[in-house]
């Protein structure tokens, strides 16, 4: 399937705290995104913050997917895979990570 992003679009960052030690919760979150949107993502980063204590924030070019502190805590995966697939690719299956019906 063709991603209707371009490429700088396509590039997720995922920016976190290296002082609260988020490297791993970041890697594993980068390591589920490339897993189930191998063609439709160009590139992951994962980007240290030290300016910011606590920040965790998940951006797909210029769109803000995920914020800790707007959003209250880290994401499920679930919900992390279902905002990036409506950015980029609304027609994709998730599978058992696609919600049902609600509403």
């Amino acid at each position: 399937m063709k991603s209707s992003k371009t490429q700088a679009e396509a590039h997720l960052v995922i920016e976190y705290c290296p002082g609260c030690r988020w490297l791993l919760r970041s890697s594993w979150m980068a390591q589920e995104v490339l897993t189930t949107f191998e063609t439709e993502i160009e590139q992951v980063s994962l980007r240290p913050c030290k300016k910011e204590a606590g920040r965790f924030r998940i951006t797909l070019g210029e769109q803000l997917i995920w914020c800790r502190k707007r959003n209250g805590g880290f994401p499920e995966i679930k919900i992390l895979k279902q905002s990036i697939r409506d950015c980029i690719a609304p027609q994709k299956d998730l599978g058992h990570s696609d919600s049902k019906g609600t509403g």
